[in-house]
């Protein structure tokens, strides 16, 4: 067994012997953060209330395959992330893949930055707008901390698509905060 190099080391040998305090603790520290990563991909509260409580008990059950190469919070954030896209195949929701096609990527020179009065409820709202195969790689790279290896490796594109799809779809973002942005101004001088 490789030695777990985990601020939460104690807690996760005890969740290997099974002991019901140690998993208690584990799931009071992660819990309100797995359920944000849930929610953020499947916009229901009571499936993402499911969807984090199904990955904690595959946790437990699986604790013998968390090797410490990342920490406990990355490993369960994986599980959740792949539970929530499990979810969405499942309701027949489209994950776009591009297979077999060359494209080419974009350079990433513009300013993605957006005014400082931009409220953050409307960036949620503008992502929840984008296409399928913008969003996920949106929400896993720019909500979630992802790298393009990591993203190419859960939703099973290339990295040369994640980056591709990464720079449309903040290229879609952008464009519809400032459309929002331009109505919720126009909406203020009416």
């Amino acid at each position: 067994m490789n030695k777990i190099k985990d601020l939460n080391s104690d807690l996760i040998l005890k969740c290997r012997e099974n002991d019901p305090n140690a998993q208690m603790k584990l799931y009071d520290r992660y819990c309100e953060a797995m359920f944000r990563t849930a929610y953020n991909f499947v916009k229901q509260e009571d499936v993402a209330q499911d969807i984090m409580q199904e990955s904690f008990i595959s946790a437990y059950k699986n604790m013998d395959s968390f090797n410490g190469e990342s920490s406990f919070g990355s490993w369960l954030k994986r599980i959740v992330i792949n539970r929530s896209l499990d979810w969405l195949k499942k309701k027949k929701i489209e994950m776009v893949r591009i297979a077999g096609e060359d494209i080419a990527v974009e350079e990433d020179q513009e300013d993605w930055s957006v005014a400082q009065n931009t409220k953050i409820d409307l960036i949620y709202e503008c992502i929840d707008l984008l296409p399928v195969k913008y969003k996920n790689v949106l929400k896993l790279f720019l909500l979630e901390g992802y790298d393009h290896k990591e993203i190419s490796q859960i939703l099973q594109i290339t990295e040369v698509s994640s980056r591709s799809q990464l720079l449309r779809g903040k290229k879609k973002l952008k464009e519809l905060i400032k459309s929002a942005s331009d109505g919720e101004r126009y909406q203020r001088n009416a």
